[in-house]
């Protein structure tokens, strides 16, 4: 055996058990409040329901941040605050990104501005190809655009969301439910909506880009806290079925 692993600085890093970096939720949530004093967990939330961050889960459930989770999530957060840039298109240049989050932030800068009194332009894909994508059956694509749950129609094609919608639908047909029970979702998403456009309508409509900045800040905020909530509900009602 030699001198070096012999001596006790050896031993010493041998026995040193392993640093767990991960951050719990709440964790985060306070490590970034300095820079982000408006975060909360639910936004946090919200932005892992959008696909921008993937933290990993424990056997019980819990998320926990990587050191680049955490800095990805940062990246998410400036982009939307000093960019002003939507969350689809915050996704699509991570998605984008070679080397990850860290370059997004230079990327972003050569992006135009984001015009808070137009909406962002949609990119549609051909019908056929969202099909094939997804593998869904026509029929079930043609039954969910019958029943209002897509934006698009298959004549001018269907966006990122439609895409995910018609992906999520055809998991769901897999335990018997159809487009037409999905009619619900639908219902409660367009009350929902029409809630928090209440709450907020008169910033909402405001030819002054800062106070239709904070309207649509406001709404990205009140989104996740009903999103989480609804959620809460559905445990709660799920309960109550399994009288647990």
């Amino acid at each position: 055996m030699s001198e070096e692993q012999d001596s006790p600085a050896a031993a010493a890093h041998e026995e040193q058990p392993e640093v767990d970096e991960r951050l719990t939720i709440g964790a985060v949530h306070q490590l970034l409040r300095a820079d982000f004093p408006s975060l909360s967990v639910s936004k946090i939330r919200y932005l892992e329901d959008q696909g921008l961050i993937t933290p990993e889960r424990t056997p019980g459930g819990y998320r926990v941040f990587s050191p680049l989770d955490v800095e990805r999530l940062r990246t998410v957060l400036r982009l939307q605050r000093d960019e002003f840039l939507p969350l689809r298109v915050i996704r699509q240049e991570l998605e984008s990104s070679t080397s990850g989050a860290f370059s997004v932030a230079n990327q972003a800068r050569q992006l135009k501005r984001a015009n808070l009194t137009e909406p962002a332009p949609t990119r549609r894909d051909a019908a056929a190809d969202v099909i094939s994508a997804t593998g869904a059956d026509p029929q079930l694509v043609a039954a969910l655009e019958e029943f209002g749950l897509l934006s698009g129609n298959a004549k001018d094609g269907y966006d990122e969301t439609d895409r995910e919608i018609i992906q999520t639908a055809l998991e769901l047909t897999q335990y018997g439910v159809e487009a037409r029970h999905l009619r619900l979702f639908r219902t409660a998403a367009e009350r929902e909506a029409g809630l928090l456009e209440q709450l907020l309508a008169a910033n909402l409509r405001s030819k002054n880009p800062a106070r239709r900045r904070e309207a649509l800040d406001a709404l990205e905020s009140l989104a996740a806290l009903s999103s989480h909530l609804r959620h809460l509900m559905l445990v709660s009602s799920l309960r109550q079925i399994t009288g647990s």
